[in-house]
């Protein structure tokens, strides 16, 4: 069946980036950064580059610093040789006529000391998440973090304006602050994980403080336009005590109301995977996507394991201007293609998702198909 004409086909003007297409590749771990130097290597470059097709790409989730580490073989971007190993993945994307993100991030509590050299992680609070750290030795749980200071608070902030810097000398497009449930930034929004009491801690406004100290330290190197922010709000499953209450609405809609001074690229929301019902956020279940666009006027970007139906609908009805896939994109480089001309989606092998091996990351085949098709 020939392709017939779909909103996410569409080229998009992303501030004063041109996507070719509304299909962003959502950030995926895929842990092939297997050396002692977090170091991107060649594969991955390859696996970025045949993926290029995308409108948009967005890098693995990369360590702002090496307390921010909270998964063995996941890059960094805080040293000059991880510059390095960057500059060729943007290259390849480049060379293929895409464009790319780097999406900075920080586990906080979620790290392990068989990751931090047996220090203890950092935290906003001395509150163990209650999550898991995938450790050379395999999953563990993870352990109570020690409180960080507001010095060290400060100088992770410039720790994201350093990786920014950095995203940037290694030629990526934008970038994208990674604050989903799990990672540093959700743990100061969260009333569970977040007990302080100075200016980090206890009111709305204190405990997003941190999202804009980071914006507005990154602001010093990328225009506005070139950054963005991902959130999950109502992530219920495999994040511990973080996870939705009763000021969640009210928080985000504060930190919405404060990000529409920011003209992001997009704001990255990710959708509930799980029935909201008797939840805080029960109020959400229905037209969730919707009532972030009725409380943000940027762009927006929605996630939530889409087909391509699905993601046509929301960009007709008007509640998001981008769609992100992720795991489809892993067996699939060409899901583009595969969209526009109504192709099926291969499968893909979740026992090769952390391997560190080719297998499984580069040698998904794209899809054969007649010219007629074209």
């Amino acid at each position: 069946m020939k392709n017939i004409s779909q909103p996410l086909l569409e080229e998009y003007q992303l501030g004063d980036l041109k996507l070719k297409n509304r299909v962003v590749m959502a950030s995926l771990t895929r842990a092939r950064a297997a050396n002692p130097g977090l170091v991107p290597t060649a594969v991955m470059a390859e696996y970025y580059a045949q993926r290029a097709s995308a409108g948009l790409i967005l890098s693995e989730g990369t360590w702002v610093n090496p307390q921010s580490i909270g998964f063995i073989n996941v890059p960094g971007i805080y040293t000059q040789e991880q510059v390095e190993g960057w500059k060729s993945v943007t290259k390849a994307v480049h060379d293929n006529g895409g464009l790319i993100f780097s999406q900075l991030g920080h586990i906080g509590a979620g790290a392990h000391p068989d990751l931090q050299n047996g220090e203890l992680p950092v935290a906003p609070s001395a509150v163990n998440i209650q999550s898991q750290s995938f450790t050379p030795e395999g999953f563990k749980e993870t352990v109570t973090p020690r409180e960080m200071t507001v010095a060290e608070i400060h100088k992770t902030v410039q720790d994201y304006k350093k990786a920014a810097q950095n995203a940037k000398d290694a030629g990526f497009d934008g970038i994208e602050i990674h604050a989903i449930a799990g990672m540093l930034i959700p743990q100061f929004l969260s009333t569970a994980a977040n007990q302080r009491t100075d200016e980090y801690g206890g009111s709305i406004e204190n405990r997003s403080r941190i999202i804009f100290e980071i914006l507005d330290a990154v602001a010093e190197v990328w225009e506005s336009g070139r950054v963005a922010i991902k959130f999950s709000p109502v992530m219920l499953s495999s994040v511990g005590i973080v996870k939705p209450d009763e000021e969640t609405i009210p928080l985000f809609k504060y930190i919405l109301n404060k990000l529409d001074h920011y003209n992001l690229a997009f704001v990255h929301i990710v959708g509930p995977s799980e029935d909201l019902s008797g939840t805080p956020v029960e109020e959400l279940q229905e037209n969730y996507f919707a009532h972030f666009r009725n409380n943000y006027r940027g762009r927006i970007l929605a996630n939530l394991g889409f087909s391509k139906e699905s993601a046509n609908v929301i960009l007709k009805e008007g509640n998001a201007d981008l769609v992100s896939f992720g795991e489809p994109f892993i067996a699939n480089p060409d899901l583009v293609e595969r969209f526009k001309y109504n192709l099926p989606l291969s499968e893909s092998d979740r026992n090769t998702y952390y391997s560190g091996e080719d297998n499984g990351y580069i040698t998904y085949p794209k899809a054969v198909y007649s010219e007629s098709y074209k």
